[in-house]
């Protein structure tokens, strides 16, 4: 399976001249932990950073700065890792956890944005698999009993 085939293809984005505060309010209004910075390349949004919860919370207010006065960009992390929609899942899953991520926005062969894949995902995708393979352990089960009395 693709990590395309998994990813939330609803990203939220902003750019990078947004202040801290605007983009803080979008976080809560949209129930997410981060933001993807985009900018339009001939046409396409190409991500060029990402904005966390915890990146405002360390570099921002853990520092006493005024959140309405910081812009995205000064405070967003700029060594961005994505990961192309044909990847594989699991390959998705060891760079996250080679890499130290939480969150990949992902892009298409051209590199626009087409989505993000989180570790929220990953483990809904995991819990759903094992459920499937609990299943059928409890049909087979089920089978021999009723096979053999």
């Amino acid at each position: 399976m693709s990590i395309g085939d998994i990813c939330n293809r609803e990203v939220v984005l902003v750019d990078r001249d947004s202040s801290v505060r605007d983009a803080a309010r979008l976080m809560r209004a949209h129930h997410v932990g981060d933001l993807v910075v985009a900018e339009e390349r001939d046409g396409r949004r190409v991500p060029i950073g990402i904005l966390t919860d915890r990146d405002i919370v360390i570099e921002v207010i853990a520092e006493d700065v005024d959140v309405g006065s910081v812009a995205i960009g000064d405070v967003m992390s700029f060594k961005l890792l994505t990961a192309r929609e044909e990847d594989d899942t699991f390959d998705t899953i060891k760079l996250m956890q080679t890499k130290g991520v939480r969150r990949l926005p992902v892009v298409d062969k051209q590199g626009q944005l087409v989505g993000i894949v989180t570790i929220d995902d990953l483990i809904d995708l995991l819990a759903e698999t094992l459920m499937d393979v609990a299943g059928l352990i409890a049909y087979e089960q089920k089978r021999e009993e009723r096979i053999r009395p």
